[in-house]
């Protein structure tokens, strides 16, 4: 455990083979953080060592579940952080570089690193229908990063490292549900900004998870590598940067918004420790 991290409250949910420890975790330091999210003070859920490489989450608004991905498992689970209730858990695929997914309307849809999708449909403990869908470019393309566009009814992919792209962009892809194809979306991340406002003269901007905030339609962009989380409008148009505290956020590969506005982020185990998510409840303007 890091020293810098304090517990002031813990408890035990515990069900099936998984006991999940949740704790509000404090630091010493403080970082920069966005309007309403205090990145400084989430609760920690520690999550059992099965998803070490926990690389993608998206809540779940039915039951206030978590659905979650394991990088190279293949297994997608379902996990409850506030009820004592066993995680559930399907084989959708063999075992692969699996980054992201999504779901919309009863489908999953799961990022592989190359940009290949796959459409998962669960119907029972041993039934999934799955489709895979193929990243139409090939060469040297990697991706982390899935979201859901309500309003134009699109899946965007966001370039980790891309063969287009060079220090100053990052960019896009579409991919329509409807009509299962693909298609370079119309904006691109300017990383020039974000390096700039980082005060980073070279700093190649890689992201590794993304998500609309369902309250003011921003875009939520986490970055591992860089461990920033950066804000945009769904245009792709930066607003800002925050660097995140590497002794709570030592490897963040996953993030969701609940229906009400809180933000999730989960961790990888990064070789030590724990996987984890953190909760940061949106704190409201006081009146």
């Amino acid at each position: 455990m890091h020293h810098l991290e304090k517990f002031l409250r813990c408890f035990i949910l515990s069900g099936g083979i998984y006991v999940l420890l949740a704790c509000n975790l404090e630091v010493n330091q403080n970082y920069p953080i966005p309007e309403g999210y205090d990145l400084n003070h989430p609760i920690k859920i520690i999550l059992p060592f099965e998803l070490d490489e926990i690389s993608g989450i998206v809540y779940y608004p039915k039951d206030t579940s978590v659905f979650a991905i394991s990088d190279e498992t293949g297994w997608l689970y379902k996990i409850f952080p506030d009820k004592k209730t066993a995680a559930e858990k399907w084989k959708f695929g063999k075992n692969g570089d699996y980054e992201d997914l999504q779901l919309v309307d009863s489908t999953f849809y799961i990022l592989r690193s190359n940009g290949n999708i796959l459409s998962v449909k669960i119907y029972s403990s041993d039934s999934l229908d799955v489709k895979v869908f193929e990243f139409p470019e090939k060469g040297k393309n990697e991706f982390e990063s899935l979201y859901f566009d309500k309003t134009s009814g699109q899946l965007n992919l966001i370039c980790k490292n891309c063969k287009e792209d060079n220090k100053n962009t990052v960019s896009v892809w579409s991919f329509n549900p409807a009509a299962q194809s693909y298609a370079p979306a119309s904006f691109v991340i300017d990383a020039e900004k974000i390096a700039k406002q980082m005060n980073e003269k070279k700093m190649k901007f890689r992201p590794s998870a993304a998500t609309i905030n369902p309250l003011t339609n921003e875009l939520f962009i986490l970055s591992s590598v860089n461990k920033a989380l950066v804000i945009t409008d769904k245009n792709g148009i930066f607003k800002k940067v925050y660097p995140l505290n590497p002794a709570i956020y030592k490897q963040p590969e996953g993030i969701t918004f609940t229906s009400s506005g809180d933000l999730l982020i989960s961790n990888e185990s990064d070789k030590e420790g724990s996987p984890d998510i953190m909760i940061i409840k949106l704190k409201q303007k006081a009146r």
